[in-house]
């Protein structure tokens, strides 16, 4: 090696430049050839890597080496061989200066550790793009999992720049750390959270990308576009960005709607509320003036028969409309919108249909719809929901009943 390393001494000593400089100058020649090779070198290895990787990548019918060449694998690869070269190198150029070895050796390990760090980080964010085109796994969390391995590469990367610095071996190093662990813990504490939770997540099947979440503690009401280690992204309808905590989706409740949207329709349940001081009996006049809305006129045939019968078996005095058995405005009502609801095109005839009354209140007489649309897009949704209340709403006059609606009271005021 001393032949290598002082080859272009003798040059110098001809110019008339005393050992030292000639020492050093031949130290900065032999450093800019350096420089001059592992530039060179560089150039070559990436264009030949990334040309070939092309080349295959065009040629073979997976995605991956596509996805390999677009995350620039290939050119973090390539920088190897220059690293390579200068380890070799660098001992003939600084062989006359013992003392910038040891640091210019460090320089090279740490480089060389976070270049392995790059590589693998293109390669997971390949695997990344990769697995999200697989049907199997597009709507699982992936970027939690390569988020997690990728925490991991990056602390044992910069633990191993820690133990070449100090120059002490690596199980010496992590040895060290056992004191620092609970301070580790504590700086880490939501990433390690988020770890769980999207473990949790994903082996429960709690949440996945595309599904409908509400949950208003957050405010968000929309659909999951992206899962990853930390957080939870969820896009509103009025296109805004929430973010969630990963953690939360485990420990706090939500709403998910996948369920409705895998089933064969969407809940309508909505009431109305009636005037309790509307709701009478029926006379016989007023049943045979509703005999001519079509959709009852069987029931109220079949069901006034029954009635009759019924009294007359059991010789109920009728002088008093309240004896005996009777039909009541808001009965009747009831099966007319039963009835309406279960032939309307937009309802899911195999799901649950009912039209209920609900406990009292001070305001009246809740009268609830309990359905399911067909059609379950927002919009149809909403529209179908429209055109039965719409037409309800409309119907109930007909049954002499009365919707509430609160009435401000106005106050009088004297001035003196």
């Amino acid at each position: 090696m001393p032949e290598y390393s002082h080859i272009f001494c003798d040059y110098f000593f001809d110019l008339g430049f005393t050992d030292e400089w000639a020492t050093i100058f031949n130290m900065l020649t032999l450093l800019l050839i350096l420089f001059v090779i592992i530039f060179v070198s560089d150039l070559l290895t990436r264009k030949i890597l990334v040309q070939a990787f092309n080349r295959f990548a065009q040629r073979s019918t997976t995605q991956f080496d596509d996805f390999l060449v677009s995350h620039k694998a290939p050119r973090n690869i390539a920088h190897l061989v220059p690293l390579f070269i200068t380890i070799k190198l660098f001992p003939i150029v600084f062989y006359d200066f013992p003392q910038f070895q040891s640091f210019i050796l460090i320089l090279l390990k740490v480089y060389g550790i976070l270049l392995t760090i790059w590589i693998v980080r293109s390669v997971l964010r390949s695997l990344e793009s990769f697995f999200k085109t697989l049907p199997r796994l597009r709507d699982k969390p992936i970027d939690s999992y390569i988020q997690v391995v990728m925490l991991f590469v990056w602390v044992i990367g910069i633990a191993s720049c820690f133990a070449a610095i100090i120059n002490l071996s690596f199980l010496k190093f992590f040895t060290t750390l056992g004191a620092a662990s609970a301070v580790l813990l504590l700086i880490f504490k939501d990433t390690i959270l988020g770890f769980v939770a999207s473990i949790q997540v994903a082996i429960n099947d709690t949440l996945r990308i595309g599904d409908w979440i509400t949950m208003d503690k957050y405010g968000a009401d929309g659909d999951v576009i992206e899962i990853n280690l930390s957080t939870v992204q969820v896009q509103n309808f009025d296109m805004t960005i929430t973010n969630i905590p990963t953690y939360a989706i485990i420990s706090e409740s939500f709403k998910n709607w996948r369920g409705m949207q895998s089933s064969g329709g969407r809940r309508i349940k909505r009431s109305i509320l009636i005037k309790s001081k509307s709701i009478h009996y029926l006379t016989d006049p007023e049943i045979e003036d509703l005999k001519k809305i079509e959709l009852i006129t069987a029931y109220l045939t079949t069901k006034q028969k029954e009635l009759i019968d019924y009294n007359t078996s059991n010789k109920v005095n009728k002088d008093t409309l309240i004896n005996g058995r009777n039909l009541t405005n808001l009965g009747v009502f009831r099966k007319y919108v039963q009835t309406y609801i279960e032939r309307h095109s937009g309802i899911n005839k195999d799901m649950t249909i009912m039209v209920r009354q609900l406990e009292p209140t001070s305001q009246g007489i809740p009268l609830e719809i309990y359905a399911f649309s067909s059609d379950k897009r927002w919009v149809n949704y909403e529209y179908i929901m429209s055109d039965i209340f719409d037409h309800v709403l409309s119907a109930i006059t007909y049954f002499d009943l009365e919707l509430f609606e609160l009435t401000p009271t106005i106050f009088n005021v004297n001035k003196e």
